[in-house]
């Protein structure tokens, strides 16, 4: 599944309330952690997130303590004692043999020593495959057939979606808009290489003014770089969201094409009147291939914003944006 389809489901066992531990398969820097956290914020749930394999099993079981006699073990302050949440037991195969041993005991049971975890709270895990040539350990048998076991693989929709939702440079995504292949691509002989959680590094430093080799690798690096030398054809977008991009064409380069939709979107998402005249001038410059990945992107930033509503409303009103609308649904159904 992609990780708009891991969230979705993901949704629906916390809607459903089904307490069954959930493992999370993928590879390295496609969002895992990142997509449970935005689960657990959705659902105003507490977010524990433990990294099995920085742990050792004293660290999840706690320390022996004497009382009256008797040895009790005290459990680690980082384990929930109360309210609702996810306890995410993250890269769970990387931890060594004795420490799976003891997080079965926390996924079985819900209770590892003297600790129980409460009723409110659902155990989660993720974990990386062999094929992506990760450190991992063989998860036993027992402890497997404890999980729901879901497949998630990297997925540019889901990931651009995101990324216009977190700011992220808008280069950076009109780039992978053109270069999707490069989303995720691993690069064997270089530390460096591209993923999602790469190229949200990536974004901060464009941002900064630095070069993106030590986030992304040094060849995706240098093919950005020819990207952005490619702005200087971008046409002028500001007479656009004034409503006088009349004179103004649409690119004829592809890689120019991507970027102008992209900066469309990205700069008319926060006024709904900007949005207006960047979809009029779109759909009259345009060929309804480009128009629709405008207007897909667009609705969806607006969407989470609350102005969609507004948006929709204001297109209504002009004959030709319902026109051209009109001819699209026309040309798809044939």
């Amino acid at each position: 599944m992609n990780p708009e389809e891991l969230k979705t489901y993901l949704d629906r066992v916390i809607t459903n309330n089904l307490k069954i531990s959930t493992m999370i398969w993928g590879a390295p820097g496609i969002g895992k952690s990142s997509i449970v956290k935005q689960i657990a914020l959705a659902h105003q749930l507490e977010f524990i997130d433990l990294r099995l394999s920085q742990l050792a099993p004293t660290d999840l079981r706690g320390l022996p303590v004497a009382e009256n006699g008797v040895s009790k073990w005290f459990p680690p302050e980082f384990l929930p004692q109360q309210g609702q949440g996810i306890l995410f037991l993250d890269e769970i195969n990387m931890a060594p043999p004795a420490m799976q041993g003891m997080a079965q005991q926390l996924i079985l049971d819900r209770r590892v020593g003297g600790y129980v975890v409460p009723e409110g709270w659902f155990v989660w895990a993720a974990g990386n495959r062999k094929e992506d040539r990760a450190g991992v350990f063989d998860m036993p048998a027992p402890l497997a057939n404890r999980f729901l076991h879901l497949q998630v693989e990297p997925d540019f929709e889901s990931f651009k979606a995101y990324a216009l939702a977190q700011g992220v440079h808008e280069q950076i995504i009109a780039f992978i808009s053109f270069r999707p292949s490069l989303l995720y691509k691993v690069d064997l002989q270089q530390p460096a290489w591209c993923s999602p959680r790469s190229w949200m590094m990536a974004s901060s430093l464009h941002y900064s003014g630095l070069d993106l080799a030590p986030a992304i690798g040094i060849a995706a690096s240098a093919e950005f770089q020819a990207f952005t030398l490619m702005y200087r054809m971008l046409p002028d977008l500001t007479p656009i969201f004034e409503g006088k991009g009349s004179d103004i064409s649409f690119p004829l380069e592809p890689s120019a094409r991507y970027a102008t939709a992209i900066g469309l979107t990205v700069h008319a998402a926060g006024d709904v009147q900007r949005a207006y005249h960047a979809f009029q001038w779109l759909s009259q410059v345009a060929t309804a291939e480009w128009v629709q990945l405008f207007v897909a992107d667009l609705c969806g930033l607006m969407r989470s914003r609350g102005q969609l509503g507004a948006f929709a409303a204001l297109i209504a009103k002009d004959p030709a944006i319902q026109k051209f609308l009109q001819d699209y649904r026309q040309l798809v159904a044939m």
